[in-house]
């Protein structure tokens, strides 16, 4: 499991400003969601059986979450894309929360997935 990075900090600040409710639940599921596609990246790679139980977890811990419309539906195509566990899926996942996050959740959110997706695309470079 990964430490903290920086977006995850991000993202943990954001939800200690953010009143209860859905949109802070919002954040928490991105929050989860980061940390298991930032996963794909660890050197050595995690087995697959491994990704595959942490991906079952997050959809069961999701489910539980009221979650905005427009951010459920993009983390529904996120855990598809996280089932095949592979460094290159990090990037666009995390790309792929980015404008229903800003729809959902807002800008600071959009912007910390942004950066995280940036950072998740030059770390799978350069280790290929």
């Amino acid at each position: 499991m990964s430490l903290l990075s920086p977006g995850g900090a991000a993202l943990v600040e954001l939800m200690g400003e953010t009143p209860r409710g859905p949109r802070r639940e919002g954040v928490f599921a991105l929050w989860l969601t980061l940390r298991v596609a930032e996963d794909l990246l660890l050197a050595p790679p995690q087995a697959d059986r491994a990704v595959k139980r942490r991906v079952a977890a997050l959809e069961r811990r999701l489910s539980s979450l009221s979650l905005p419309a427009p951010l459920r539906r993009a983390l529904v195509a996120a855990l598809a894309e996280l089932n095949e566990p592979r460094r290159e899926k990090a990037a666009p996942v995390l790309q792929l929360l980015v404008a229903p996050a800003r729809e959902a959740l807002g800008s600071d959110a959009a912007e910390i997935l942004g950066r995280a997706a940036r950072s998740a695309a030059q770390r799978a470079a350069a280790t290929s």
